[in-house]
């Protein structure tokens, strides 16, 4: 194995910007929940998810953390687990990853989770908040609201928790309830008033697709970056109906509105970097497959995305939900992985070091920095345009 080489060095520094994650859990796991939280699977009987990548990833780059050796078997890593408690293991694992800031997704919890607020201070970090639309499109439906009354309802409670302190972004998970394979256009009012007497009717998690139509268009009006969950998911999750170029329709119709950041991508990796190539306002990260690759693939999917995507749309996140042991992984798959192919292209005389550094500090950092603004980082500190404005 080639010793590491500035770019290495660089990276194993640089203080992340970790754009999208969720919150770690807030409560001692049995040896099955934490099972179940290194899978978007399921521990399905005779088939541990620790004999998967991710697990096998866990047992040997955590388990150092942890004070054992690596590649401890399962049994000794969930009995030191429970010994330390989830308020050490945390810190541990979230100091680790070396993220400045994190970008918390607060609209998934069948867990407790660490609040943004929780998950800084034990990191020693930053964290801000991502709003999840289709939770806030749920409350207003729980509080009761007539059909007629729906869009000016939720459009109002959605710009009130966009406004609130620390909120640098919106998300919506229409993979899930539908798939991209929607009409791009703005739905007119009778339109989203007649969905929502449907909707109101039946009750239930938001799946109709005019509605998610209005979510979208909604989250445009907000002025703020909107994050997209594309690809790779758990089962609740069509996957050929999450693939990004499918919005190729609406991202024509709002160019020039807000950034849309493409969450995950894989296997549709591609995919987003051609969107990204030929899109001003896309930019992509490959979070998520990180750790479910582990350092043994995650460079390979970083060189894919890497292909054709301009360096200032690639942008870092772990998307680690539940045990912190996937804040800590994301972050060493991303730096191992960029810098590995980084250095290769150095050496190769394809990228002089300076390049290459300069795309480290943007993927890891900076392009976060440029597109979400305070309180992830002061406008000034970033030359490479301004942040978005919320309108």
């Amino acid at each position: 194995m080639a010793a590491p080489g500035p770019v290495h060095e660089a990276l194993a520094a640089l203080p992340l910007v970790d754009h999208h994650c969720h919150g770690a859990v807030t409560a001692d796991l049995s040896a099955a929940q934490f099972a179940s939280l290194l899978t978007e699977g399921a521990a399905w009987p005779g088939v541990s998810p620790f004999d998967s990548p991710a697990g096998v990833a866990v047992r040997r780059h955590c388990a150092p953390l942890l004070d054992l050796p690596r590649h401890a078997p399962p049994a000794d890593y969930v009995a030191r687990r429970a010994e330390l408690g989830w308020q050490e293991v945390n810190r541990r694992f979230l100091t680790a990853s070396g993220a400045g800031v994190f970008c918390v997704d607060t609209g998934y919890a069948p867990y407790p989770l660490t609040s943004p607020a929780e998950l800084a201070a034990a990191a020693g970090a930053t964290a801000c908040e991502v709003v999840r639309l289709e939770r806030i499109a749920e409350s207003v439906a729980a509080g009761g609201v007539t059909a007629g009354g729906y869009a000016t309802a939720f459009e109002a409670a959605a710009e009130a928790a966009v406004r609130r302190p620390g909120v640098v972004a919106v998300k919506s998970v229409a993979a899930y309830r539908t798939g991209f394979a929607l009409d791009p256009e703005r739905p007119a009012a009778p339109e989203v008033a007649r969905a929502a007497g449907r909707w109101l009717a039946r009750g239930g998690r938001l799946d109709d697709p005019v509605l998610l139509r209005h979510v979208l268009w909604t989250a445009v009006g907000l002025g703020l970056p909107l994050q997209l969950h594309t690809g790779f998911g758990d089962a609740d999750l069509r996957l050929d109906h999450a693939d990004p170029a499918l919005l190729t329709d609406w991202l024509r119709r709002t160019a020039g509105t807000v950034p849309v950041l493409l969450l995950h991508c894989w296997p549709y990796h591609r995919q987003a970097a051609y969107l990204a190539a030929v899109f001003e306002q896309v930019y992509l990260d490959v979070g998520l497959a990180l750790h479910h690759t582990g350092p043994a693939r995650c460079r390979a999917v970083l060189e894919e995305a890497l292909e054709i995507t301009p360096f200032r749309k690639l942008l870092y996140s772990s998307d680690a939900y539940g045990v912190a042991e996937f804040h800590h992984l994301g972050a060493l798959c991303f730096r191992q992985g960029l810098a590995g192919l980084l250095q290769d292209r150095v050496d190769a005389d394809e990228l002089s070091l300076g390049d290459a550094l300069r795309i480290a500090d943007w993927t890891g950092r900076d392009n976060a920095r440029r597109l979400y603004g305070p309180p992830v980082s002061e406008p000034a500190r970033d030359s490479g345009g301004p942040p978005t404005r919320k309108v």
